[in-house]
Order: structure tokens, then sequence, then C-alpha cells
């Protein structure tokens, strides 16, 4: 069994309870928080059966390694989901669902990465994608941030970006990639059938090989000053325009 990783923040700690709690080994509660929000926490737990020990906030900062976790925070076993990147294809494949992936390149900061897979759960992304080198993984500021889509959308991290890219083309999986120099904007393209959206870090963008790599390159519009959008923001626009397509 893998060793049991921290959680903190309400939405973070609720979906745990909400979708596994028997893998809650703990929960952390700050006590001098007695407002409505921590009530109802704290009766979700009791009514989940799950241990719940009182932390001040200094204890609180020292298990969760930051200032932000809301009063709460928990120690969890890993969920265990779909193991591998081909597995989940396989299983979208024969229940004929049409596969959205959202793949992210170089994307090393945990904050961005947490807001791509939230954007990423609320849009229906089927799963990440990223590389194992020049990329975050998932870490409890991922996990607070992500707002508890870190729990649900698949996180795959692959040694050779470029070859995973080349595996979703041999399955009909449509590979686009986005820049700021593309002829055509995300609005002129069809997503409705199998597609993987790529995505660079802010200002870099994509790495060379990972571009040439794209069946296409398209741009989304900035019609002021402000020459590009952070990382999670373009996701889901390039994201929900593709579910707009499928008809929501």
């Amino acid at each position: 069994m893998s060793s049991p990783k921290v959680l903190f923040g309400f939405h973070a700690v609720g979906v745990r309870l909400k979708t596994a709690p028997a893998s809650i080994i703990e929960v952390y509660v700050d006590p001098t928080r007695r407002d409505a929000r921590m009530k109802q926490f704290l009766t979700r737990a009791a009514e989940a059966g799950v241990r719940v020990i009182e932390a001040d906030g200094p204890r609180l900062v020292k298990l969760t390694g930051s200032a932000g976790h809301q009063g709460v925070a928990a120690r969890v076993q890993a969920v265990e989901g779909v193991r591998t990147l081909d597995e989940l294809l396989d299983d979208l494949q024969e229940a004929g669902t049409v596969p959205l992936l959202l793949v992210l390149d170089g994307v090393t900061d945990p904050h961005n990465l947490g807001a791509c897979l939230r954007v990423a759960d609320g849009a229906g992304a089927h799963a990440v994608i990223a590389p194992k080198d020049h990329a975050a993984g998932i870490n409890a500021t991922v996990a607070k941030v992500a707002s508890g889509a870190a729990e649900t959308v698949p996180y795959f991290m692959v040694t050779n970006l470029a070859r995973t890219l080349n595996e979703l083309k041999e399955r009909s999986i449509w590979v686009t990639g986005t820049s700021d120099d593309a002829d055509r904007t995300l609005y002129d393209v069809d997503f409705k059938g199998p597609t993987a959206l790529v995505l660079g870090a802010e200002g870099p963008g994509m790495r060379q090989l990972t571009r040439k790599t794209c069946d296409q390159l398209v741009r989304i519009p900035m019609m002021g000053a402000v020459e590009s959008l952070n990382v999670s923001v373009a996701s889901g626009v390039c994201l929900y325009e593709a579910r707009r397509q499928r008809g929501v």
C-alpha cells in the first residue's frame, strides 16, 4: 500500500469525504473555527464515521505545509482509479464515449495545475496528460487549488510526451495545439470528434517537438492589450468550446 498523503481545504477534503470516505485515515480541524461551514463539514465527517482530531493553526501549517488550510486537513490513503492512459482510452472506446483530453506541456506551477484540473473536471474532460519532466505533480497545494478535481480527474505523467501524442493519433484522436501565431482560431475548427487539446506554459508555450507533433494549431482571439491568457483560463476557453460544439 502506498504511503498516506495529506489533503487540505474544505473542497479537497470534502470531495474525498463524498467519494471515498473509507480511504480517510483521520481528519484534523481547527477547534477555534465554529462557523456554519465548519459545522456542516463536521456533520458530514460524523455521518461518514471518520475520526476527527482537533489541531491548532501551527500544527495544521506543519501538517499541510501551507497557511491556506482553512482549518481543515486529512491524512488519506491513495484511491485506486484508472491505472494507465491506455486503460482509460480502452474504457472510453468500449463505452462508445468520444474522448476529450487536456495535454499540458511545461506547466510547472502547482497553482496553475490545480486550476487546470478544476477546469478539466468542470468541462468533463476525461483526463489531463503532462510530461514527467518539466511539469508539476499532484501535491497538497494542487489538491487544494483543484477544489476536489485532483480526486476526480485522471492525471497521467508520461515519459515521452511526443510519443504519447503519436499514440493518441494512432487511436484516431485529433491533436490540436494552441499557439499565438496560428492562422486559425479555435472557433474555426471541429472538436466534435475525439480530441486532445495541447496547451503550453505561459511565455514559452509548447516545446518545438510538441508543436510539430500536433495535427493542427489554433489560437484564442485576443481583443485587448494583453498578449495571452493564463494557462488555466486558456484551458477553460478551449475545453468549453469543445463541449459547446458537442452540445454540452
